[in-house]
């Protein structure tokens, strides 16, 4: 069972765009956490 290129080629991009898009949202959730616990203290 070989893959089929076509697929991996097709959802690359996607993965890419997912994986920058999941990377800057989680930046920015730890942040705001970040900032609310140190407004808390």
């Amino acid at each position: 069972m070989d893959i089929d290129f076509r697929v991996a080629l097709v959802l690359a991009p996607i993965a890419i765009a997912a994986g920058w898009a999941v990377f800057n949202i989680g930046a920015a959730a730890i942040q705001q956490v970040q900032n609310f616990l140190n407004r808390e203290a």
